[in-house]
């Protein structure tokens, strides 16, 4: 292979790695873009160069791509220029072939970038214009986990399928969350009465709160798949799975969750496996319970076409729609900071678009 195949070859392997965010190779095309406009200012070989700037440059971009940046850890960010993704040497190879093209590579990432967003476009229209009469949540699914450039996004709408069925099941139910102070902690409260006020919205002549009890995501992209997905206000934090879950990543899963009641989801596949490895290392105790994919699917099914379907059907739809929409804002064209750097002028043959 020549020298600009080999570096194809890695950004190809980027991209397709890559969630429908795309925040890595927004970055290698924000890299390249600046050293082929001012060339003097960055050496490509010298990954001080580029390497924190480059999570600004990719940042002005994604935020107006996608409404959102990057919250990854500086760690995984970093994880980029790994010698098993694009090293300088390798974003060296790139930058050379972005200088002779005048711009070729910056445009083949974004036209991948572009590919992939209609994919999506597709995928979601599904969720958008269907009623609460026809939609089947587990075909929703299954459309990205089918398709090969969706596929390492379904984590994120694993995610926003919880989220809408607790959010609209919670709601619907009028649950209430009540926290008290026990009457003989009087003197102690009197004591901390600006804590008690500030923290817990209590004080002396007010000793209990009663509030609506409400569902939260955390809104992190985890590159690990590891951590806490959504939490509660009344206690449980909830961890999603759709991957395998091996030993490592359970620890982790419960090391870092500080709730002593986690809640995963996950397909009906896993659940056996999941219990004897969370007894294996004896913490099944934390474990409030497992959802499956079954169950998902049968809640959904009541909601939508069930006795109680005319009250929180659509409710359900709309609080998915309004999830995809803010998770995945629709690009209707090319925005300005784009605009103007020609892309849809530049023609190579080696850069043209290949499908994922």
């Amino acid at each position: 292979m020549s020298d600009r195949e080999i570096a194809k070859a890695a950004l190809d392997k980027v991209i397709l790695k890559s969630r429908v965010h795309f925040y890595k190779p927004i970055q290698i095309a924000e890299i390249l873009y600046r050293h082929r406009t001012s060339p003097d200012t960055i050496d490509l070989l010298n990954l001080d160069d580029y390497r924190n700037q480059s999570k600004k440059w990719r940042n002005d971009v994604s935020i107006v791509l996608l409404g959102r940046i990057s919250t990854s850890s500086a760690r995984y960010q970093d994880d980029l220029f790994n010698d098993n993704a694009i090293p300088p040497d390798i974003l060296n190879m790139l930058g050379m072939e972005n200088f002779r093209t005048n711009g070729a590579v910056e445009a083949y990432i974004y036209s991948r970038f572009t590919n992939k967003r209609s994919q999506l476009s597709k995928a979601l229209e599904y969720c958008l214009k269907t009623t609460k009469d026809d939609f089947q949540v587990i075909d929703f699914i299954n459309s990205f986990r089918n398709e090969a450039g969706l596929r390492r996004s379904i984590d994120k709408i694993y995610e926003i399928i919880v989220y809408a069925l607790f959010s609209t099941l919670v709601s619907a139910l009028e649950l209430k969350i009540e926290i008290s102070i026990n009457q003989s902690k009087q003197a102690l409260l009197f004591e901390f009465a600006d804590f008690a006020r500030m923290i817990m919205r209590l004080d002396v002549d007010n000793a209990k709160n009663i509030q609506d009890a409400k569902v939260f995501r955390v809104g992190v992209t985890n590159a690990a798949d590891r951590g806490i997905d959504m939490y509660s206000n009344w206690g449980p934090a909830i961890q999603i799975k759709h991957l395998s879950l091996n030993e490592e990543m359970a620890e982790e899963i419960v090391d870092g969750v500080s709730s002593d009641k986690i809640i995963i989801v996950c397909k009906e596949a896993e659940e056996k496996f999941i219990v004897s490895l969370l007894n294996q290392i004896g913490w099944r105790n934390r474990i409030q319970s497992i959802v499956t994919e079954k169950n998902l699917s049968d809640w959904y099914e009541k909601a939508l076409r069930g006795k109680y379907a005319e009250t929180i059907g659509d409710e359900l739809l709309n609080c998915l729609c309004d999830e995809i929409s803010n998770e995945f804002p629709s690009l209707e064209e090319t925005p300005d900071i784009l605009k103007g750097r020609g892309y849809d002028e530049i023609c190579d043959e080696f850069w043209s678009i290949s499908p994922d």
